[in-house]
């Protein structure tokens, strides 16, 4: 037993290993590739898929460059999801981009089959090299993307050595000789992407198996075919216990990708014949040899062909799929406890702070709308509404802690990932805002409240004169807190001025009321020190309001500044 596994079944056995080993290697230096893009194209892919969407055609073109770039599909139909959420982009929009996203994912195939895998050491030296400037941040990420870069063609340098054995290994011929069958095939690169959570992974290993002779051209096209249908595994599990857009996106992206498949099924001899003339011929050379010399190509070009025609055939349909989509999953009415949990705060786009840091702010927009609601609702309650009224508003903060937790715990999360300055500073600007509008419903709930019900209690009334004074007080802290909400969610320097600019009118309304209230505290009317007491009160906590307001107001003020210098 033991010569036999000395003489056989050993080089199998270490071959396995280093090719685990390689395929380690390889998703890990897709992994460093994939961060590094996204930290410094971030913000850049976010702004082309927001203006770069009106047509279907543009739409698919921006698609297939922001995956490209972001080496990830799925971070792409995140995005997508957050723009439809906000109503910057129809579902019916956001189909042209998944398909063209599937267009940007054969980028890193057409890399591998290029062969410029023997460059690997080289590359880990440069991406080293750059990634060790500390005081450079831009080419600390620049570094680390060509380190990984390097790290993914060393890795299919050892998945390629690993496989040698296998030539001359019987039972792993027998099994890459049952992938001929295209069903196989498929459901073989369906279940392996499902489980490693990368169609480029795959296909980068077809195309090493390719480059060995191991498998022929018609069975590396239905694996890879089969890694389109793997990756939707991604795009669902990310889409689960998000919103019905983020269900409705997904859909769409399994939709496109099994109907591609299935479209091209029984024309897979079609398509690998396609392949081979449009790429180069090793005539010169015979069996195996020639097998290895020309796969590698045709399968990336397979491939890309591929999605290309599905993107080009499936476009003008693009309204259809997002029909379809939202009739499989229809709009159903929002639970209380679904209406306060934080909607924008994707754990996938934690890595990528620039990406990440836009969708708290949209989540802050919410957080803000609720504030304001009860900061709407408060005042006519505390003058002159019933205890029922008030409690509703009390009860409304529940909501506003619960997505303060959310973001405040997202926010810590994106501070542990590596930050520029400007992305520093957006993360102080956006946690102040947070806190802030947890505070203001705090005095709504806990102090502005509490007066409402104790002015019921001791049946005090508030003059005509006096609620017109505070109506008018909490009419402009109300405008502020609008333009602090702006100032922070669209980092608007002229918003936040203005936020400043009210302390003038909010001084001469101070002063404005409490003349009144003296002159109403010395009138011989009824109650009129337990009504002096409840008046001062509301309008010193209406004045805090605006000081949380201006709090958020002043940071985004500093940075903008800043920024100009």
């Amino acid at each position: 037993m033991t010569s036999a596994v000395a003489g056989g079944d050993f080089p199998i056995l270490w071959g396995t290993a280093a090719l685990l080993g390689g395929l380690t290697l390889l998703l890990y230096g897709m992994d460093q590739v994939s961060g590094a893009l996204k930290a410094v194209a971030g913000r850049r892919m976010k702004t082309l898929l927001s203006r770069l969407t009106r047509s279907r055609i543009t739409g698919a073109l921006t698609g297939a460059l922001a995956t490209a770039v972001l080496q990830s599909s799925t971070v792409t139909t995140v995005l997508l999801v957050g723009f439809i959420s906000a109503g910057l982009m129809s579902l019916a929009q956001s189909v042209g981009v998944i398909m063209g996203a599937n267009i940007g994912s054969t980028v890193t195939a057409q890399i591998i089959a290029f062969k410029v895998t023997r460059l690997s050491l080289p590359i880990i030296a440069l991406g080293f090299a750059l990634a060790s400037q500390k005081r450079r941040p831009a080419l600390q990420h620049y570094g680390a993307g060509i380190m990984g870069l390097g790290l993914v063609f060393l890795g299919i340098n050892v998945m390629g050595d690993a496989m040698s054995p296998l030539r001359s290994y019987p039972p792993f011929l027998d099994a890459m000789t049952k992938m001929d069958a295209p069903l196989l095939g498929i459901l073989a690169g369906a279940i392996f992407t499902g489980l490693v959570h990368s169609s480029a992974a795959t296909t980068g290993i077809v195309i090493v198996m390719a480059s060995q002779g191991l498998i022929s051209l018609e069975a590396g096209i239905a694996i890879a075919l089969g890694a389109n249908i793997g990756t939707c595994v991604t795009a669902v599990l990310a889409a689960v216990g998000k919103p019905r857009e983020a269900l409705r996106a997904s859909l769409v992206h399994v939709l496109f990708n099994v109907v591609g498949v299935i479209l091209w099924f029984g024309f897979i001899d079609r398509l690998a014949d396609l392949a081979a003339w449009v790429s180069p011929s090793a005539a010169e050379l015979t069996g195996t040899a020639r097998v290895a010399a020309e796969a590698p190509r045709q399968i990336a070009n397979a491939h890309t062909i591929f999605n290309v025609v599905n993107t080009i055939l499936f476009l003008p349909l693009a309204t259809q799929f997002a029909r379809i989509a939202e009739r499989l999953v229809p709009e159903r009415p929002m639970a209380e406890e679904e209406i306060v949990r934080a909607r924008y705060l994707d754990t996938e786009l934690v890595a990528t702070p620039s990406l990440a840091l836009d969708r708290v702010r949209l989540e802050i927009l919410r957080l803000g709308e609720r504030v304001a609601d009860m900061l709407d609702a408060i005042l006519p309650a505390v003058l002159t509404g019933q205890p029922e009224e008030l409690l509703a508003i009390q009860a409304m903060d529940d909501g506003v802690d619960a997505l303060h937790a959310s973001t405040v715990t997202y926010l810590g999360k994106v501070s542990q990932q590596k930050l520029t300055a400007e992305e520093t500073d957006e993360l102080i600007n956006l946690m102040e805002a947070v806190n802030s509008l947890e505070n203001i419903g705090d005095v709504i709930e806990t102090n502005l409240v509490t007066l409402g019900l104790h002015r019921i209690a001791t049946g005090v009334n508030v003059s005509r004169p006096t609620a017109e004074i505070l109506t008018r007080f909490h009419r402009s802290v109300r405008k502020a807190l609008d333009a602090s909400l702006q100032a922070a969610t669209q980092r608007s320097g002229e918003a936040a001025a203005a936020v400043r600019g009210m302390k003038a009118e909010i001084n001469e309304q101070t002063d404005q009321a409490r003349r009144h209230q003296a002159a109403r505290l010395v009138a011989d009317e009824p109650d009129r020190i337990a009504a002096y007491t409840l008046e001062t009160d509301v309008l010193q906590n209406l004045q805090r309001i605006y000081y949380y307001t201006r709090r958020m107001a002043r940071t985004v003020l500093a940075s903008t500044r800043n920024a100009g210098a």
